[in-house]
């Protein structure tokens, strides 16, 4: 079959094969995609970490020698939400194509992007005898709970070669972004004392001594706009769930509040762990005491496009894509930050659709330019795999 007429079929395969994450079980989904590729004549492998068995991820190639290209894409979806439930107006598991869209869970991320990246080691494999370089799949499992378990432990195991150019499939509307914000969160409690509320100031009252530490956050958050970064903006802070007390009529003994700070390509994970640190020792909180800890860091991802299998890619984007391809920031996170230590190269994000839609019932990828972004990649491959 022609990619014209096997793409959208292909997807429609894909989004009926659920995969959502938690729980992240893959395995279903990895022995099609495995099947698929075994089919089209590529090397295979199914592999899965230890601590997570059921979390397959897929490494398929095809060819040999340099360069070494990769396109990457990830297999688990977010899962359908209580209050998203009643909301779809079709089955998010059916891959229901109507109005020139195709909609599904998981349909624009981030099965679309995989399925165009199926198709052109497909045609990779189908010209094996005049393809000079490797071409690499990777279908991971684990992006949506930050890819520890999936890219990253891929990387760490030895599991995916040095590459020359990697492609990560996420919703940019196939529009090239060299960039994305690394997130780091943390935890800021209060301890207070309690006591019945119809004398409170026996008492140390722990939301009240966090409501001055939220206050002292607001400022450092205002206090990062003054960093911009060209292409995805500026850091952020901000205070994302707040839990303390028990019934409205004892005074609070306990409070946390748990944080979500953005960083900006360039930013030292540690140095923004010592200014949050920073933050709340300024905090004059007593007579309760106050505390930050529980740092957890994703980090940010940023690369050019200066080298020539870049400006190649580039080249394809501006013939298959009217107006202006970037680069640009994309502002969600992607499995691009577990990859750099395998890109000996540059590696861009890459894909249909907008991340507006993903994470969202009525989730859909539109077909014209699903299409658009299988031709593309086709003709990468083409120009810098395949000889004559």
């Amino acid at each position: 079959m022609t990619s014209d007429h096997y793409l959208i079929p292909l997807l429609q395969a894909l989004v009926r094969i659920p995969s959502p994450n938690p729980p992240g079980d893959t395995r279903a989904i990895a022995q099609f995609i495995a099947d698929e590729m075994g089919a089209a004549g590529c090397a295979v492998s199914q592999v899965a970490p230890p601590a997570k068995p059921e979390a397959v991820s897929v490494i398929a190639r095809v060819g040999q020698g340099d360069p070494v290209i990769m396109l990457h894409a990830h297999i688990d979806t977010v899962p359908i939400a209580h209050d998203e439930a009643g909301k779809w107006s079709v089955d998010p598991y059916a891959a229901v194509v109507k109005d020139g869209r195709l909609y599904g869970k998981g349909s624009v991320d981030d099965k679309a992007p995989l399925a165009a990246m199926m198709i052109a080691l497909q045609h990779a494999a189908q010209h094996v005898e005049r393809l000079r370089g490797t071409l690499v799949l990777v279908a991971a499992a684990e992006e949506e709970v930050g890819g520890r378990l999936g890219t990253r432990w891929m990387a760490d195991a030895g599991l995916l070669p040095q590459c020359d150019f990697i492609v990560v499939g996420e919703q940019t509307h196939n529009h090239v972004a060299t960039a994305h914000k690394g997130v780091m969160r943390a935890t800021v409690r209060t301890t207070g004392k309690s006591v019945h509320a119809t004398n409170p100031d026996r008492g140390v009252n722990a939301i009240t001594a966090m409501a001055r530490a939220v206050l002292a956050l607001d400022e450092y958050h205002k206090s990062l706009q003054t960093r911009v970064h060209p292409m995805v903006g500026t850091p952020s802070c901000n205070v994302g769930v707040i839990q303390g007390g028990s019934t409205a009529n004892a005074v609070p003994d306990a409070c946390a509040v748990y944080l979500d700070r953005r960083m900006i390509p360039g930013e030292d994970p540690a140095e923004v762990q010592r200014e949050m640190e920073a933050v709340i020792a300024s905090v004059d909180a007593s007579p309760a005491q106050i505390s930050i800890g529980d740092f957890l860091v994703s980090n940010w991802f940023a690369s050019t496009v200066e080298t020539p299998l870049a400006r190649t890619f580039m080249d394809c984007v501006r013939a298959g894509l009217p107006g202006d391809p970037g680069p640009i920031g994309y502002l969600p996170g992607s499995d691009a930050k577990h990859l750099t230590g395998v890109v000996r190269g540059e590696m861009v994000i890459f894909g249909p659709g907008s991340y507006e839609v993903a994470h969202a019932f009525d989730e859909y990828v539109d077909v014209a330019e699903l299409h658009i972004t299988a031709q593309i990649l086709i003709d990468f491959v083409h120009r810098t795999l395949i000889q004559g």
